[in-house]
């Protein structure tokens, strides 16, 4: 992401500042973690406020209100000696190397203290992640018990049943989530996206024109929310580029070149700019070919 977003983004730069390798989440999407001075640049939509959430460890994880006047904030975090939430912290490190134990210490966490919703998702999270489908069921039932309505834990639960085969009640479930969100809630609409294109190859490998371009038309929509909602957050890039090759493989092409723009504007400084600069050179050789 580039250091600062000229007047022709739709985003705006905000400088947040606070412990080192601390992570920092708006609106429950993930943006990355500060660095060794403890900031970190990203773009925010340029009107509304935002929820702020931090989290670093041995500091208690604190959330607050970010202003649409605001272009820098500094959040002082205070350390914690509460057990099951350092215990939660050493499950987040541990599910980036060893899933089991992390499993294990999620669970600690819950022991401690039951009502941890934190240390709930998490352990459905690395339960789904590594493929142990009934036990991540199972955990989302146990939470649901203590805390139902979480459109988080719902779009869990709804790319479980996707990879399970279940894709009419995905499809159910993603949009449940996107209901007790109260329509912002990305996973769920990429979810939803990512299934419809998976319909979409399908049908196209069976030859079915109109099963593929009704499919392709669910995916841009639900991958078109997806980008907006994810703002300038790691995962938004993949997103512009799925939806990209949907656009070009229906031959919108105007369609595309203005994403692929929008996607340069917002992220000049990605590692994928010079390839979708490609993209945008080659789509005009087609669109001059086909005239």
């Amino acid at each position: 992401m580039a250091s600062a977003f000229g007047q022709t983004s739709k985003f705006r730069q905000v400088t947040i500042k606070t412990e080192p390798n601390a992570a920092v989440w708006v609106d429950n999407v993930k943006f990355g973690q500060t660095d060794e001075s403890g900031e970190l640049k990203i773009g925010l939509p340029r009107t509304g406020s935002r929820i702020l959430k931090i989290r670093a460890d041995g500091f208690a994880e604190i959330s607050q209100t970010l202003t649409a006047a605001q272009s820098s904030v500094t959040v002082t975090l205070k350390l914690t000696t509460d057990k099951a939430e350092l215990k939660f912290q050493e499950a987040e490190r541990l599910s980036l190397l060893d899933r089991d134990k992390a499993i294990a210490a999620y669970r600690e966490a819950i022991t401690l203290k039951p009502s941890y919703i934190n240390a709930h998702i998490g352990l459905i999270r690395v339960l789904s992640d590594a493929r142990r489908y009934d036990d991540a069921v199972k955990a989302i039932k146990d939470l649901k018990a203590i805390k139902p309505g979480i459109a988080e834990v719902s779009a869990i639960e709804g790319r479980i049943l996707k990879e399970v085969g279940e894709e009419d009640k995905a499809i159910e479930v993603f949009k449940r989530s996107i209901a007790e969100a109260k329509g912002y809630q990305p996973e769920a609409y990429a979810g939803l996206g990512l299934l419809y294109k998976e319909r979409a190859e399908i049908a196209a490998g069976e030859a079915d024109m109109s099963a593929e371009d009704t499919a392709d038309a669910e995916a841009i929509k639900y991958l078109s929310t997806t980008a907006k909602q994810l703002y300038t957050a790691p995962d938004a890039p993949i997103i512009y580029q799925i939806l990209g090759l949907i656009y070009e493989k229906q031959h919108r092409f105007d369609e595309a070149i203005k994403l692929y723009e929008e996607f340069l504007v917002t992220f000049p400084d990605s590692v994928e700019a010079q390839a979708v600069r490609s993209f945008i050179v080659q789509i005009k050789k087609q669109q001059a070919r086909e005239l």
